[in-house]
């Protein structure tokens, strides 16, 4: 995958009227009740966002601030994997990702919801998108020296900035992406691979909280994305992780959790995960938890309203 971190896809692969998740043996993982007992004991020892004090009357005190909404980017792929290990043959440090989903007005639990994730590989390639190699623009780079004066107004996104919109998939691979549904308490749970990094990025994870849709037999068909947000690594995780094979040998360039232009700055409010791991051994596996508080009525598909590349303040809620 490159860079690029905004989209403008096609009106249709937008709607999630016709969205559908297609995969063997959906209809099981549904009648099974799915991520029931998978998450049980998660979040024993996280601690609520800031709270803060609603205006007006009859109103209560709101225990967690909405998430903030941040770009879609291009290598959105509708979902169709309908499973909670996305890991697939993907080398890298195991990370099980752990989240909550809460009405951040009532602080109730969003049971029933679809959850997207989506992220690189350990060298930063995104599935669907080897082509595109990895770090602004990909591919193999241009040989000899340019020549000539440039003309003209330059075009396009900046080399690994947040610019482009939806590209179309360039293979069928689909590692290192998935949807699964939360449990009664919200509670939804991936295993994956620790993502490694791209030029002009951050490490990062992409996520969709998808509401009011239908769980069937083939999946989950309708509904809204009421949340379409990044999770991110503090700096010492990922110096930890850089030192792990296959992640050091990836030779690309390290954009810092304070450099990137899509991270907000405000901590867990702004998809910062809470990790744990044993110090001096992170390739034994890393925890990673958060609770993401979600408008259920609003719709943020991460195409026009989200936080863009150079903001360092979270999206309304409207």
């Amino acid at each position: 995958m490159t860079g690029q971190e905004t989209a403008q896809g096609p009106k249709h692969k937008r709607d999630l009227t016709r969205r559908k998740v297609v995969a063997a043996g959906a209809g099981a993982v549904v009648a099974a009740g799915v991520g029931g007992t998978f998450v049980a004991g998660a979040f024993a020892g996280e601690e609520p966002r800031a709270a803060k004090k609603t205006t007006g009357a009859g109103s209560g005190e709101v225990c967690y601030k909405l998430t903030s909404e941040t770009t879609e980017g291009p290598y959105y792929i509708d979902a169709d994997k309908l499973r909670r290990d996305v890991t697939e043959d993907q080398e890298g440090i195991p990370l099980t990702l752990r989240l909550k989903v809460i009405d951040s007005e009532s602080c109730k639990p969003l049971a029933n919801a679809a959850v997207d994730i989506w992220h690189c590989n350990a060298l930063g390639v995104y599935s669907g998108y080897e082509d595109m190699g990895s770090g602004g623009g990909g591919g193999t780079p241009p040989s000899g020296t340019p020549t000539g004066t440039p003309t003209g107004t330059p075009t396009g996104p900046p080399p690994g900035g947040g610019g482009g919109g939806h590209q179309e998939p360039t293979d069928d691979e689909r590692y290192l992406r998935g949807t699964w549904r939360t449990d009664k308490r919200g509670f939804v749970e991936f295993r994956t691979v620790f993502p490694g990094w791209y030029q002009g990025r951050c490490v990062h994870i992409h996520t969709k909280v998808h509401v009011g849709g239908t769980w069937t037999d083939a999946g989950y068909e309708g509904g809204t994305t009421c949340h379409t947000g990044q999770l991110f690594f503090d700096e010492e995780s990922v110096l930890a992780s850089a030192e792990t094979e296959p992640y050091s040998t990836n030779t690309t360039t390290r954009t810092t959790l304070d450099e990137d232009t899509i991270y907000p700055g405000n901590g867990t409010e702004g998809g910062l995960l809470k990790l744990k791991y044993r110090k001096n051994a992170i390739a034994k596996g890393v925890v990673a938890t958060l609770t993401l508080g979600v408008d259920p009525e609003a719709t943020h598909d991460g195409t026009d309203d989200a936080v863009q590349p150079g903001a360092s303040a979270s999206a309304s809620g409207s």
